[in-house]
């Protein structure tokens, strides 16, 4: 495994064998002295442990972490069962401590681009904090305010705004006074906000000035319920197209009648561990989104799990905020750090770094001001990260990009091994990881698979454990996240102490709990963060939850796991992405994706098959700047759209993908025969990825109809 993820160096061979020796006498000389003070030895140890095992001993049995045997975990604090509670707790326990900083806009102005396409540009200042107390009266204010303008216990109300401060304060002033907070993606496609408001029957969203005045602006007409809209960043400019009867308020206006509002007879609001806290709509990677409900203890049980993973979490930490907060990895993950002690900074992915799009040339990007120490990131974003340092490499000059490549292998070694290398990571790593601060001591992944590749890249480029995790919005989140000492890539980890797992046989997919070595199957979750269900949706709720006969809830996740010795979790396959082609043989789409997705020449892949013929084809997102080098290469001249339209390049790259897949060992059925270039990017905008930027297969194949027609030429057979 190691020595295909190896970067690959052209260096004389005789030197390079005085280099190896002069490497093997460090390691000599430094082992002892590390050994014996550096904590590493536990570490070494710890890695080695069994992390799971089943009750019963027996392989179809269900897994739990070897920490959470007899007992599955549910509360994070005693007696603190409520989410509102939680948050008492930790104002009490952290008062003046800083928790939500936002930072100031200093300067914004619009640059042109030679195409002349006018791009916006900010100078941002340094971040400004809200204490915990600070945090703690808005969010009371806010509910007092809400309950003024009519809002009653147990009924619904939408967020649908971008992550920030403001966002928080809302979800938490909904925790207090059993508002159930129905949250929709900013990028979600109108057709499906209107079904969830409508659906959730709202008749209050908090949204922002941006988004009032682009996405609800055009959809307002359609939800007839709608009485009161709440923007989070002052006053908007007034639009006369509003329908008759719906009012627009800032939530500062709305915090101002809750201070002034007479709240004597409150006490009963308050909510129990069963009450419904979120209804999270998920952009289902088919059709409408469903909205999962999750209750109190749901979260609660979600997140003392999750915390459970990160070692010495605490007042010390601060953690970046950038991911949409409808997304439950980024809601749990903040709950996580609110309930901890720690600080929340936030941010968006058009600022995060010095090289993002929004950030003027030359001033600092959010990580470079905040210098986070926890960071959340899905896959895609990862992906992003490591394609920019890998074009950096191959632009340095030779001996720079072979010192690089020496330090890059000599650290995977060093790290398969369980050992460290600060020799390498002060000399050559330090700039990488300043990338994103220089202070990252934990990377959190979700949201969908990360190549092994990726992973390591990451351990090795800043330094610092990756946390894999599986989880879903229907079990809170929570499911399995590795253990910081665990450097195996392509594993999702142990289930956590809130909940266990068991393998089911999928009969049709040929996976059986039974197998050899590993049990495989159906991943199925239970324990107290499996969700209530999907709101008016019994039928999806009786396919996807069951009961057992002590009462736990389970949840068939439509994932396929194998479970490996030391009880850590492996995503083998997905029931949905499984194709039966014309002669037989099943092809997994996603594995076909994960096996060609990490080529620099492709930014994006969707593979496609069809069971009416026998072989598997592909639309392709290509990167630019590799496929007009190819085309350069091979003397073809043309724009980028002539380039991605050519039937001599779809040749010429779908070469490239053939030879990945032999190296990744796809079967030969497996391996795409035709594909399409796409010009353009997959964005969740576009309608064709969702917004942890998985694939969107209906809506793909319906966009590349005609290109699987031709693909699939009717003389095809």
């Amino acid at each position: 495994q190691a020595a295909k993820m190896k970067l690959k160096h052209n260096i004389n061979p005789v030197l390079l064998q005085f280099i190896n020796f002069i490497i093997f006498v460090y390691t000599f000389v430094t082992y002892i002295p590390w050994y014996i003070f550096s904590g590493s030895r536990q570490a070494i140890a710890k890695a080695k442990q069994v992390k799971a095992k089943p009750v019963n001993n027996k392989p179809w049995g269900a897994y739990r972490s070897v920490n959470s045997l007899h007992c599955l975990a549910s509360v994070l604090y005693p007696g603190c069962d409520t989410l509102d509670k939680v948050f008492k707790y930790a104002k009490t326990k952290f008062k003046d401590k800083k928790l939500l900083g936002t930072r100031e806009i200093l300067k914004e102005e619009d640059e042109i681009q030679p195409s002349g396409k006018v791009f916006k540009k900010v100078i941002l200042g340094k971040y400004t904090w809200l204490s915990y107390e600070d945090v703690y009266i808005k969010a009371v204010n806010f509910g007092n305010g809400l309950a003024v303008l009519g809002q009653q216990p147990k009924t619904n109300i939408a967020i649908f705004c971008e992550t920030r401060a403001e966002w928080m304060i809302a979800a938490q002033a909904c925790f207090m006074c059993n508002y159930q907070l129905v949250t929709l993606y900013a990028t979600l496609g109108g057709p499906a906000i209107v079904h969830g408001l409508n659906e959730t029957e709202v008749t209050t969203i908090i949204t922002s000035k941006e988004l009032m005045q682009t996405k609800l602006k055009e959809i307002v007409s359609q939800v007839p319920l709608l009485r009161h809209i709440i923007t989070v960043d002052g006053k908007p400019t007034t639009w006369s197209e509003f329908p008759k009867g719906v009012i627009v308020h800032t939530m500062a206006s709305v915090q101002a009648m809750g201070a002034k509002a007479d709240t004597g007879n409150k006490q009963q609001a308050r909510p129990v561990p069963s009450d419904i806290a979120v209804i999270m709509y998920t952009s289902g990677s088919t059709g409408v989104p469903k909205g999962v409900m999750i209750s109190h203890c749901n979260i609660i049980a979600g997140i003392t799990g999750m915390a459970e993973r990160i070692p010495n979490l605490g007042e010390k930490d601060i953690y970046i905020g950038y991911l949409p907060l409808a997304h439950v990895l980024e809601l749990s993950a903040e709950l996580v750090c609110l309930s901890h002690g720690c600080r929340i900074g936030y941010s968006s992915p058009q600022t995060l770094a010095d090289q993002s799009t929004k950030i003027k040339k030359g001033s600092k990007g959010d990580v470079t001001t905040l210098k986070p120490t926890l960071m959340a990131a899905v896959p895609e974003i990862m992906d992003r990260i490591y394609k920019n340092v890998m074009n950096k490499v191959n632009e340095m000059t030779s001996f720079q990009r072979n010192l690089f490549i020496l330090a890059y292998n000599y650290k995977m070694e060093q790290i398969s091994k369980g050992y460290t290398t600060p020799l390498c990571d002060s000399l050559i790593f330090r700039k990488v990881r300043m990338l994103l601060g220089g202070k990252i001591r934990i990377l959190l992944c979700g949201g969908a698979p990360l190549s092994a590749a990726t992973q390591r890249f990451m351990n090795i480029c800043f330094c610092c454990p990756v946390g894999q995790g599986y989880g879903l919005t229907e079990s809170a989140g929570a499911g399995t996240i590795t253990e910081v000492w665990d450097y195996t890539t392509g594993r999702v980890g142990a289930p956590l102490v809130c909940c266990e797992i068991k393998l089911m046989n999928w009969e049709e997919g040929g996976y059986y709990n039974t197998d050899k070595p590993y049990p495989r199957g159906e991943i199925l979750i239970g324990g107290q963060n499996v969700t209530v269900g999907y709101y008016k949706n019994e039928a999806r709720t009786k396919k996807d939850f069951t009961v057992d006969e002590k009462g736990q809830r389970w949840l068939h996740t439509g994932d396929i796991g194998e479970f490996q010795q030391d009880g850590c979790l492996k995503i083998i396959d997905r029931k949905k992405d499984l194709v039966k082609l014309q002669a037989g043989e099943y092809v997994s789409l996603g594995k076909v994706e994960a096996a060609l997705k990490n080529l620099p020449l492709v930014d994006n892949i969707c593979a496609y098959a069809s069971s009416f013929h026998s072989y598997v084809i592909g639309f392709v997102v290509p990167n630019q700047k590799e496929l007009a080098e190819l085309a350069r290469k091979k003397g073809f001249k043309g724009t980028w759209e002539e380039i991605c339209n050519s039937p001599e390049m779809e040749k010429e790259v779908l070469k490239v993908l053939a030879e990945a897949a032999m190296a990744a060992n796809l079967e030969k059925f497996e391996i795409p025969v035709k594909i399409r270039l796409s010009p353009d990017p997959w964005t969740p905008e576009t309608g064709l990825v969702t917004d942890a930027f998985k694939l969107k297969r209906k809506e793909l194949t319906a966009y590349y109809q005609a290109d699987i027609d031709r693909m699939y030429g009717k003389n095809v057979k």
